[in-house]
């Protein structure tokens, strides 16, 4: 069996590197060479002469590969169910066999097995076959990161429940239906780019959303990426490209920082709009797309247009549906869901436990006007939950400009998190170290009560217990008080 095409083959390769394999045959001079030729290309690799023992280090290690003897003293390879059985130790099988027996072969096949290979074999074969398993794994392990990337980064979940956040989910379900463009004003951080999916969605269109950011690509590269262009169109365009307006045909093309896109580009958007039609970079030929552009920017465009900066036919025709997008700093409500949201969402994405916040922290994210908006709010939460120290906490470390509640009340979870209404009253300064726990509880919960003018379902919200605890403490502290009286 020569391996010197082998051995030049994996001579520098560390693609396989994280893999591990077991290698079961009951000759020792076969386990030797498949062992050595094996750990050219993984870091890990095991090599038994039986089921029983293979079963033991399966048990106890986790394999990617197996490579495995049909024919074995005690049970046969094709007797070895547990290999094939166990959802939590899936591995691929390259079975080996001196006997070429298709009733056999077939029957390994329907046990799961990835290949079948006939010895005597050479190393070159033996490598064939275990590059395409490890390659399909591979392919896997990376739809799976990239699929947990999308998931962890987008969502189309609308958070929030105040008035001002309602209208705009009202808003955005009234224009989805329509393929008029749309045009999302608001500051950076407000989620415009969330409002542009969830209108999509809404849609039921059934193409892609295509996002692109007009400010991040260079004026001689954006005509390029919306309409494609020809192989051969400008140097260093080797291969045709289809460009973002045909990705997105059937959906829905995002245009973010529309302000920043070039007077040059915007005449050629405007002819797209009208014409329905795109026109690649060095191509005669009109190609029809059916796409709905939905743009937002940060900027006033009505004053860019007034300032000469941008084209006033291109705003009008993209201006057929507006919305705008409030800053955070005029729908605080909204906190009471993004906090517990963004919280839950990063305790999981960095495996970090649920954070003990004091009542405190939630009035200091109350006090703050949020310049950045939630992309701000996120970003605080992330940080908080990395260097392990609450809101409030750590916005005095850094410039000591946040007021916040001296309120002692602690959470366990996320979900408890306490809620501040806007428009609060300030709190005290908290209470003096000679009053028992019992005295510092009536306290609280009576202030609380006070700032809810009396509501105690609203109060029993904001204290995180339910509504029956507080009629229980009232009663408790009535009789205390008859008992006194007599």
């Amino acid at each position: 069996m020569s391996h010197s095409t082998f051995s030049s083959a994996v001579e520098s390769n560390t693609t396989y590197q994280a893999f591990s394999v077991l290698v079961v045959d009951d000759e020792v001079g076969m386990q030797t060479v498949l062992k050595k030729a094996m750990s050219k290309l993984f870091s890990k690799v095991d090599a038994v002469g039986s089921i029983e023992e293979a079963e033991v280090l399966r048990c106890k290690n986790h394999y990617d590969l197996i490579i495995l003897d049909i024919n074995l003293p005690g049970r046969d390879g094709i007797e070895w169910e547990e290999a094939f059985n166990d959802p939590d130790k899936k591995a691929d099988v390259i079975f080996m066999t001196g006997y070429a027996d298709l009733e056999i072969a077939i029957k390994a096949l329907k046990l799961g097995a990835t290949d079948f290979i006939l010895k005597p074999f050479n190393l070159d074969q033996m490598l064939s076959s275990v590059k395409r398993c490890m390659d399909k794994r591979l392919n896997e392990r990376m739809q799976y990161a990239l699929q947990r990337d999308f998931n962890r980064r987008i969502t189309t979940k609308l958070v929030g429940g105040s008035e001002k956040t309602k209208q705009l989910k009202q808003l955005m379900n009234q224009f989805a239906p329509s393929r008029a463009s749309v045009l999302i004003e608001g500051e950076s951080g407000t989620g415009k780019e969330l409002v542009a999916r969830g209108v999509h969605e809404a849609s039921k269109r059934s193409g892609p959303f295509v996002p692109i950011n007009c400010g991040a690509i260079s004026p001689e590269l954006l005509e390029s990426e919306l309409f494609g262009h020809t192989s051969g169109a400008f140097t260093g365009a080797k291969k045709s490209r289809e460009g973002m307006f045909r990705v997105a045909n059937g959906g829905t093309l995002f245009l973010d920082e529309i302000g920043e896109m070039p007077l040059s580009m915007q005449a050629a958007l405007l002819r797209v709009l009208e014409q329905r039609t795109i026109r690649p970079v060095g191509s005669e030929k009109e190609i029809a797309v059916d796409v709905r552009v939905v743009a937002a920017t940060n900027r006033n465009l009505q004053e860019e247009v007034e300032k000469g900066n941008f084209r006033s036919d291109l705003y009008y025709r993209l201006n057929v549906l507006k919305i705008e997008v409030p800053p955070l700093r005029e729908r605080k409500t909204d906190l009471l869901e993004l906090v517990p949201f963004f919280t839950n969402m990063l305790t999981a994405e960095l495996g970090v436990a649920d954070p003990k916040w004091a009542h405190e922290d939630m009035a200091a994210m109350f006090d703050y006007e949020w310049p950045g908006n939630i992309r701000e709010l996120k970003n605080l939460i992330e940080r908080c939950l990395l260097i392990g120290k609450p809101p409030a906490h750590h916005w005095r470390e850094v410039n000591g400009g946040v007021s916040a509640a001296n309120i002692t009340m602690t959470v366990t979870s996320s979900q408890q998190i306490p809620v501040m209404p806007e428009g609060r009253a300030d709190f005290g300064e908290g209470y003096p170290n000679d009053w028992t726990l019992k005295s510092v509880e009536k306290s609280h919960i009576q202030q609380v009560v006070s700032h809810c003018d009396g509501n105690k379902s609203a109060a029993s919200r904001i204290l995180g217990v339910a509504r029956k605890t507080l009629e229980r403490k009232y009663k408790e502290w009535d009789s205390e008080d008859a008992s006194y009286a007599e």
